[in-house]
């Protein structure tokens, strides 16, 4: 084993005995103070250890933040991220990196060299809604804390549902992606379901150790408060319509995303892979 190896196992194993829930609870309110000085000189180490370009932000100033949540939610320059223009493209929902792309080999997903997760279990045990995914198409996206961190919606749709599943908070990154079981399937998250032109669509927000909440537009924060249980909200009769790329939530703190299509209904670029850089709004292929 090499001593890459050693070390994200090793990362990826002291999570196992971290309070994670009371990690993330800590950095809730750490995230959320607004003293001056103190806001500020948590910004200046993010930016200067990520190397975050804030020219690409609505607001450029460190005094333009009230706390350090604002800085990381923060919204982007009109135009920042130009929006791909062909009308049945699949725009990329955040700013990131390719975990991994490609089809749902039946019904199961796969997370990383020896790793697969069953799309029942992704999904909270929603074996139904499981179904409509069945051999489809997915692509996971991994939010660095240097990216831009509200999600966008890949295709235009009506939401019909969200679910809130509570789980674990697992890091997300590399290390820990080849190295937890089933890491997306126990990790809290967040499901968002839609009805588009391409069929049934789901965006997941997947939280992390420091993802201290999960908001979507909607609803506002749906995590916190925490629960054992899930919860489910139906919006089938409310109407509520997204164009592409209107954002539908944010991670306050960084984590990942993962969109479902049904079978037949997304093809991917051929350019992308696991690895490949991405923004918002790029075209990540095509739906049917």
């Amino acid at each position: 084993m090499t001593m890459a190896a050693f070390s994200s196992k090793l990362f990826a194993g002291l999570q196992y005995l971290l309070p994670q829930h009371g990690v993330s609870r800590l950095m809730h309110t750490a995230v959320r103070i607004r003293r001056p000085w103190v806001k500020n000189a948590m910004i200046r180490a993010i930016c200067k250890l990520y190397r975050v370009d804030l020219t690409e932000a609505a607001c450029d100033s460190l005094d333009s933040f009230d706390c350090f949540n604002t800085f990381f939610t923060r919204a982007l320059k009109t135009g920042a991220r130009p929006i791909c223009s062909e009308p049945d493209a699949i725009a990329c929902p955040a700013d990131g990196a390719i975990s991994q792309i490609g089809a749902i080999e039946g019904k199961l997903l796969f997370q990383a060299k020896g790793h697969s997760f069953k799309l029942a279990d992704l999904l909270g045990g929603d074996e139904g809604e499981a179904e409509k995914f069945e051999s489809g198409s997915f692509v996971t996206v991994y939010l660095s804390p240097r990216d831009y961190h509200r999600i966008h919606l890949p295709v235009a749709g009506t939401l019909a549902a969200m679910t809130h599943v509570p789980g674990e908070l697992f890091s997300v990154n590399v290390a820990t992606t080849e190295n937890v079981p089933n890491l997306f399937a126990r990790n809290e998250r967040v499901i968002c379901y839609f009805d588009t032109a391409a069929g049934p669509m789901a965006v997941i927000l997947v939280g992390a150790i420091f993802v201290s909440s999960i908001e979507t537009v909607w609803h506002g924060e749906v995590t916190p408060p925490r629960s054992k249980t899930i919860r489910r909200w139906d919006y089938s009769t409310q109407g509520l319509s997204f164009e592409r790329c209107a954002e539908i939530g944010r991670f306050n703190m960084g984590s990942t995303v993962i969109v479902l299509f049904g079978t037949g209904h997304a093809r991917w670029s051929s350019k992308l892979q696991a690895g490949s850089s991405v923004k918002m709004g790029v075209s990540l292929g095509s739906c049917r």
